[in-house]
């Protein structure tokens, strides 16, 4: 259980929309499907008119070809065959030249731009693997659409699985590569239509499941796809390989009887899931899932419900705000409605046209990086920009008693699905002194995250130092998006709003 208490982690799905980017890109999706179904309709009718032509003049060639001299007599079957091959040949010609898929690749050209690439098509890829992990949904959940709350059909062919399969073979993630790959061989005995062979399925199985250290099942599978395609370059290779091994490894053993290979299906839990970088990571991932460490009854008869004037602050006095404690070591308050639906939408309004994939600050060099523990876009507004970005950081500065004069600006942050942001400090650390040297306003002594629903709490004690206690997370979004906005408080000017204690832990 340890580790625990080290992490907070809040599921606040409040908005539930779309990723504006995404959004843009199914409109755009119509758009050409739109502009398609207009060539193929052109194409259509330059292929009647050429039809046309070539019955006309099937009729014309068959007549005069009967009898030429009877037929050139007539001056006028003269005239025309003159006419026809200067004139109405040269039409035809101009016709079957004439490209009616202009218009469409020239409307392709010009969203082209906007189109996600092939590291866009692999992080999607990734995110249905991070949801897979963190909220133990099986390969079969997914391919069936099968997701919690969703109703819509969703699903994925034996030829996406295959592609998953694939993207995690590229990373050497064997352990996701053998979850896809077998549930594109399943819909594919199902009698699924799939344009991906079998051979290729069971190749990278195969050789997944021998890195994943399944000698008989590797052995197996190597046997079906040598019966599939007897000339595979790798196929007959790999088998005697796995076999020679499988043989040396009962000899160390001192055993004669090779275990058959099991019959049952490769599930999610068949294999252990490799350890990685982070090592709260089963922690993190239980706490999304709402599992974990509860709230005793004694912890919980010291948290309360109040409402919250600011000290009698005047903005506050006729409607003060709704406060409730969250948690209470370390103290965690929640504002309920600290935003209105009004408020919320013109945020998203400024924030979508600069939205721009999330950083985090390297810890060594103190410089703003992408990092792939924080899946997520983001922009920074400004007060001065909008009377509700004023109102929101003041709406702030009226609620938590501390002055945003020097707080960073709003940091709105969009996770669109598996968007995430694993464990960590809002605060920097010793081994990291220069983190917020360059703004010159001292280490984040407060955070506040605004859901419309708002969560506040000390990231330091009163004598400066960080409250470990508050590592904390964003879990990964398995269904539509989550829009927050950040507002990161610190020390300077705080120091007669929140004077030092006397202690390390006041």
């Amino acid at each position: 259980m340890k580790g625990f208490n080290s992490i907070i982690t809040y599921l606040l799905f409040s908005f539930n929309l779309l990723l504006g980017q995404m959004t843009d890109l199914i409109y755009t999706e119509k758009e050409l499907v739109q502009s398609l179904k207009e060539y193929i309709k052109a194409e259509e009718y330059k292929l009647e008119a050429v039809k046309s032509w070539a019955n006309r003049l099937e009729g014309l060639t068959r007549a005069s070809t009967s009898d030429p001299e009877g037929y050139l007599a007539h001056p006028v079957n003269a005239y025309k065959l003159m006419k026809r091959l200067n004139t109405e040949w040269s039409e035809l010609e101009s016709l079957v030249l004439q490209d009616p898929s202009d218009g469409f690749i020239s409307n392709m050209t010009a969203h082209r731009q906007y189109f996600p690439d092939e590291e866009d098509e692999k992080g999607a890829a990734k995110a249905l693997m991070r949801l897979q992990d963190t909220y133990k949904l099986d390969s079969e959940t997914f391919a069936r659409g099968r997701l919690p709350g969703m109703h819509r059909d969703a699903f994925l062919t034996v030829d996406d699985c295959y592609d998953m399969g694939k993207t995690a073979y590229v990373e050497s993630d064997y352990y996701h590569s053998v979850l896809w790959m077998q549930q594109a061989l399943k819909q594919m005995d199902e009698g699924e239509e799939h344009v991906v062979s079998k051979a290729e399925v069971l190749d990278y199985l195969s050789y997944s499941v021998y890195q994943m250290g399944d000698l008989p099942r590797a052995i197996e599978l190597t046997r079906r796809l040598v019966a599939i395609d007897p000339s595979h370059q790798r196929a007959g290779g790999n088998l005697r390989y796995f076999e020679k091994l499988l043989s040396k490894q009962l000899n160390e053993l001192s055993q004669e009887v090779q275990e058959p290979a099991t019959e049952e299906p490769i599930r999610l839990g068949t294999y252990q899931r490799p350890r990685d970088y982070l090592p709260e990571r089963e922690s993190y991932e239980a706490l999304c899932r709402g599992e974990g460490i509860q709230m005793t009854d004694a912890r919980r008869s010291r948290l309360f419900c109040r409402y919250q004037d600011g000290h009698r602050n005047p903005r506050l006095l006729l409607q003060p705000i709704m406060e409730e404690d969250e948690w209470d070591s370390p103290h965690i308050v929640r504002y309920l409605n600290a935003l209105s639906d009004e408020e919320i939408e013109r945020i998203k309004e400024l924030a979508k046209p600069r939205l721009a994939r999330a950083t985090v600050r390297d810890p060594k060099t103190g410089v703003l990086t992408t990092a792939h523990y924080r899946v997520s876009k983001s922009a920074w507004l400004e007060g001065e920009e909008d009377p509700v970005i004023e109102r929101v950081n003041q709406r702030i500065e009226d609620i938590t008693g501390l002055t945003t004069q020097t707080a960073e600006l709003l940091q709105i942050a969009n996770y669109g699905v598996g968007g995430q942001y694993e464990p960590h400090f809002d605060f920097s650390r010793k081994d990291e002194p220069d983190a917020f040297k360059t703004l010159g306003t001292g280490n984040r002594v407060a955070t506040f995250l605004n859901y419309g629903t708002a969560v506040f709490w000390y990231n330091l004690f009163r004598s400066g130092e960080g409250d470990y206690r508050t590592r904390h997370a964003a879990c990964p979004v398995l269904v539509g998006s989550k829009w927050v906005s950040n507002k990161w408080i610190h020390e300077r000017g705080q120091e007669f709003r929140r004077p030092c204690g006397l202690t390390e832990v006041d």
